[in-house]
C-alpha cells in the first residue's frame, strides 16, 4: 500500500550554523528549515510527512556556476581537509531511509556529512 506522500527539502549543514563568507548562502538554509518545520506541523494532521535533509558538502556542480577561481580553490582546499565530500548516493540513500519508514513514522531531518567535516 503506498502511503501518503513525503515533502523533502534539501537543506544543508549551513542551515543549522554560519559560515564565513557565505550570508546569502546560510541566510536561504536557515530559511528553508524554518519552513520545512513550520509546514511539517501545518500538515501533520493530515498524515503528510516531511522531511529536511541537511547535507554537508556533497559532490555536485555547485562550483561550476561561479567564476571567482578564490572561491572555487578555498573550497576545494577546505573539502580536502575534511577528507572529502559526500558521493550525492549517500544523500540519496539518507532520503530513501526517510521514506521508507511505516507512515506513522517522520524522519524529521537528517543531518550529515563526511566524518572529517567539522563544520
Amino acid at each position: 500500500m503506498v502511503g501518503l506522500p513525503v515533502e523533502g527539502p534539501v537543506s544543508s549543514i549551513a542551515g543549522r550554523k554560519t559560515f564565513p563568507d557565505h550570508a546569502a548562502y546560510v541566510a536561504t538554509k536557515f530559511a528553508v528549515h524554518a519552513l520545512s518545520e513550520n509546514l511539517r506541523e501545518e500538515v501533520a494532521a493530515t498524515g503528510v510527512r516531511v522531511v529536511t535533509i541537511a547535507p554537508g558538502a556533497v559532490e555536485t556542480e555547485l562550483l561550476s556556476h561561479t567564476s571567482d577561481e578564490r572561491i572555487k580553490a578555498d573550497y576545494e582546499a577546505w573539502k580536502k581537509s575534511a577528507g572529502g565530500a559526500l558521493d550525492p548516493q549517500v544523500v540519496a540513500e539518507a532520503i530513501a531511509f526517510a521514506y521508507g519508514q511505516p507512515q506513522n513514522v517522520t524522519v524529521r531531518e537528517i543531518v550529515l556529512a563526511a566524518t572529517g567535516q567539522e563544520g
